[in-house]
């Protein structure tokens, strides 16, 4: 079972697709990749399955000999294509003011490489108190531990894996790539249809500690 603390109040939170919208600035900047390299790439494709790392995207189109110079031209890219076409998920807004009216923080904790992600919660408005990235499923459980987390929000199954590594409350939301069954079959201690029940979710999981 997810342990309990009496430690201040920390929740975690993914950031694409859980946070932000981020899928038309991710289909621009492999359409610019793309255009660049000469690579074919189905970017309506990639976005649907947004989650795990870059590199195991970027297999599925590069050679791996030439996987981290193309990496590196990515990450490039993306601040030139993906910021403002991003917005945030309803309800990101007021679930990470729930957090801090229970005098808690907030940390975010995303497969995105750092410096982007930051970049995306200053461009979206949105504070996180701490921010770890260039993590996945159960590396994302180390650094949930790290910062005292007990509760992960998350809509991928690899979220679900990261929780679960930190005896977090797994809490997942289908606004990604998976429905509710699926995420309570991976785990789910609870599944919200999105963040906008988050606030009232936390009322009550506080309330039966």
């Amino acid at each position: 079972m997810p342990v309990t603390s009496d430690a201040p109040l920390t929740v975690g939170f993914d950031l694409d697709m859980t946070l932000l919208d981020t899928r038309p600035g991710i289909r621009a900047t492999y359409l610019a990749l793309s255009a660049e390299t000469g690579t074919a790439i189905d970017a309506d494709l990639v976005v649907t399955r947004l989650g795990p790392p870059l590199l195991d995207e970027l297999r599925n189109w590069f050679p791996a000999e030439d996987l981290d110079a193309v990496a590196h031209r990515y990450r490039t890219l993306y601040r030139d294509h993906a910021f403002a076409p991003t917005v945030a998920l309803p309800g990101a807004h007021a679930a990470l003011d729930a957090v801090r009216a229970h005098g808690g923080r907030v940390a975010v904790i995303t497969g995105k490489y750092e410096p982007n992600a930051r970049l995306h919660l200053e461009h979206a408005g949105l504070r996180a108190d701490a921010l770890v990235g260039d993590l996945w499923a159960e590396t994302k459980g180390v650094a949930l531990r790290e910062h005292g987390a007990t509760v992960y929000v998350g809509d991928h199954l690899g979220d679900i894996r990261g929780a679960k590594h930190a005896d977090a409350v797994a809490v997942g939301v289908a606004t990604g790539p998976y429905g509710a069954e699926e995420l309570l079959a991976a785990g789910a201690d609870v599944v919200l249809p999105d963040l906008t029940a988050f606030p009232a979710w936390l009322d009550g999981h506080l309330a039966a500690r």
